[in-house]
């Protein structure tokens, strides 16, 4: 059984189709990359995941249990999913150590010093443990997604979303998040990841996925994606980004 499977998605704003039934399934342990322009859907698809945005039609499965069901419980459920937004979301008001460590007392109820071990743990995991102290002023974007990404790990989450992590980022801190994401992919974590960044999806995915006008246009491996993609448009799309945005792994 997938870990994630998402059934005929659709969600419209007003006059606005901005989801017209994507499907996908996502197994245990890979990484998923979505693409796609600007505009197309793909944080709305990822906020259909977690419920953050209900679907207008359509169902959501994780690890069995239907995440779009009236009578699920939303909260424990997204306690599952991970979620690091492009913008870093993180509480301005807490030094490092708290960001990251509130989910687990608030959400989960753990005692205070056993989530500041917790949060600890992940902090050294993503290279941040001499900043547990500092306030997000203080950091800088990249080292502020990381702190995001701990906070999501802390959690020992199924699922990771990804909803474009380094697109607030000016280009030399790029590295560092995508150096921390390809790590966790090499040790496992399922992750369904929205990014343009084409040398981490050649690097680590297990499947790409391009959408365009709300729909899955076509999906494969990266060496399908990439050299022989079956769709044109996929083509035109892998050519131009790639162009824009490099093959920096």
């Amino acid at each position: 059984m997938s870990l994630l499977k998402a059934e005929n998605i659709h969600k419209r704003y007003g006059k606005e189709e901005v989801l017209r039934g994507v499907s996908l399934e996502l197994e245990r342990g890979e990484t998923m990359v979505v693409i796609g322009p600007s505009g197309t859907g793909k944080s709305t698809f990822l906020r259909c995941i977690n419920q953050l945005t209900p679907p207008d039609k359509g169902r959501v499965w994780l690890d069995g249990v239907e995440v779009t069901h009236p009578k699920c419980n939303i909260n424990r459920l997204r306690a599952q999913m991970g979620f690091v937004f492009q913008d870093f979301n993180l509480f301005s008001h807490l030094n490092t150590l708290r960001n990251v460590s509130i989910g687990l007392i608030k959400v989960k109820g753990i005692r205070k010093e056993d989530a500041r071990k917790l949060a600890m743990k992940e902090l050294e995991r993503v290279g941040l443990d001499d900043k547990i102290d500092a306030y997000p002023a203080q950091l800088s974007g990249g080292q502020q997604q990381r702190v995001s990404i701990a906070r999501a790990l802390a959690m020992e989450p199924k699922l990771i979303l990804f909803d474009e992590p380094t697109s607030a980022l000016d280009p030399e801190l790029i590295g560092e998040v995508l150096e921390v994401m390809i790590k966790l992919a090499k040790d496992g974590m399922t992750m369904l990841v929205v990014t343009h960044e084409m040398g981490f999806a050649r690097a680590v995915a297990d499947e790409i996925v391009f959408m365009e006008h709300g729909v899955v246009v076509e999906q494969g491996n990266p060496q399908q994606m990439f050299s022989a993609p079956e769709h044109p448009r996929t083509g035109e799309f892998l050519n131009k980004i790639t162009e824009l945005y490099g093959e920096t792994e």
